[in-house]
Formats: C-alpha cells, structure tokens, sequence
C-alpha cells in the first residue's frame, strides 16, 4: 500500500492506494501545525482502510505544507500531483481548474498528461474559495453551500464590475440596497470568480482544451460550475471527490518512485 498526503492552507487531504485502487482517503481542516495536520490526516484514512502506518510502504506528500510533514518519503509540487490524480480519474484530460480555500490554479495537459503550461494564483483572495465565503457568508447572510443552488435560480446574467474581494463587497451591499434578487447577486459572484480563473489561464496561454475537469472545494459549487462553462463555451466535469485530486497523484507517484 502506498500513501498521498495533501496539507492545503485550507484542507489537508490524505488517499491510500493498493495495487492501484483506492482503498481510503480522508479529509480534515488544516491546523497551524502541519505537520500534525499531514499526520492525523494520513490516521484518519488509514483507520477508514483499518490498517496500520507500517502498512504503508511509501509516502508522498504534497501542498503549500509539503515539507513541515516528517514521515514523507518524497516531496512533490502539488502541480504535477493534481495533473496525475486528474489524469488517474479522466484519462483523456487535457486542462485542469482547480479552484481550493486559498488559491487557484489553471493546468493544461498534453496527451500523455504532462504539464505543458500553467498559471496559479496564491497571493489573493479573488478566483479562490476565501471570495465565495467572504461574500456569501458575511454579506448575503448565507451557507456557503447555499450559494450554487441559489445562482441556478437567477433570471438575470449580473456582472461585477471588480473581482477585487473588497471592491466586490462594497459593489454587493449597493446592490442589495438597490433591492437586487440575492439570486441575481449569488449568479453574478459566480461569473466573477469563473472570469477571474479563466483569464488568469488565458493571460498564460493556456488553451482550455477539452476535456475539462474542474477540481477543488469549490468545484461542489454548482453555481461557479455552471459559470465557468458558460463563460468558455464548453462542457466541464467534476470528480466525485473534487478535493482530493492531488492526494491521489501524491499516493499513485509513491506506488512509483518505491519501485
């Protein structure tokens, strides 16, 4: 058996495979110990499996807390993790949206699933799940997961005019005093974190080759799903388990680099 362990800035995730199934995976809430984090993470699906750490032959980890987790036999940039789990799931994927709690990342694939080119963003709250949360929680007064539903019930395509979290949020409340349907508002965040992600790849070159899978926490957002191809053009599909995707790569590259 072979092990992946994701530590997000968010989530860390962990997968345990077996002969090239997946046995386990499980996910919990990143804490400001990461390797803690890595550690009861890797537990938690190791229990699930019912099995023991020395079980495990070898161990991969990967994300923003790759390094802080001692029990990884190899380290690797979660890039080429998510591209390979991705690749592991959909064998004909030619690009990857990846949208997480802190960051977002476009990866573009070539046939053998290599990375041929990407752009990632992790310096700002805009295109990522932090944006979705500030302004849905905190000025719509909802759920998070109530968001998606709600967008699919807008009859009216509303843009924001900044993908900035701060300009956004001023932009939301005037639009609420206005008396704005909040299904109307729930579209319009949508489309602006579609807008953000899909131009950031596109300012790479990236070309948006199909078939796309979108990954990621927020890839549960029906809403920003429903966006993103409306914005391209072009069908998107999402794993069952969006989150754990690079996990995944993680433990299918430690089955490798053990032999």
């Amino acid at each position: 058996m072979f092990a992946g362990v994701d530590i997000g800035s968010v989530s860390s995730k962990a997968v345990i495979i077996d002969r090239g199934e997946v046995l386990a995976f499980s996910l919990l809430p990143t804490s400001y110990d990461r390797q803690e984090s890595g550690a009861e993470v890797l537990k938690l699906a190791l229990d699930k499996a019912q099995k023991s750490k020395g079980d495990i032959k070898y161990i991969v980890s990967t994300g923003y807390g790759r390094r802080a987790f001692a029990s990884a036999d190899k380290v690797l940039p979660e890039i080429v993790c998510h591209a390979r789990g991705t690749k592991f799931l959909f064998p004909e994927v030619r690009t990857i949206i990846d949208i997480g709690g802190q960051d977002s990342k476009v990866i573009e694939l070539d046939e053998a699933g290599g990375v041929v080119r990407f752009e990632m963003n992790d310096k700002c709250a805009a295109g990522s799940g932090r944006f979705l949360e500030v302004l849905t929680e905190r000025i719509l007064n909802l759920p998070l997961d109530e968001l998606g539903p709600l967008a699919l019930r807008s009859s009216k395509r509303l843009t924001l005019s900044s993908v900035c979290t701060v300009f956004a949020e001023s932009e939301i409340i005037s639009l609420l005093s206005e008396h704005t349907a909040k299904e109307d508002i729930a579209y319009g965040i949508s489309r602006a974190i579609a807008r953000r992600v899909i131009g950031m790849g596109a300012g790479g070159q990236v070309s948006y080759n199909e078939p796309i899978v979108f990954s990621g926490g927020v890839a549960r957002n029906i809403g920003v799903v429903k966006a993103i191809e409306e914005e391209l053009g072009k069908e998107v599909v999402t794993p069952q388990e969006p989150q754990i995707t690079a996990a995944l790569g993680a433990a299918i590259f430690a089955g490798e680099h053990s032999q």
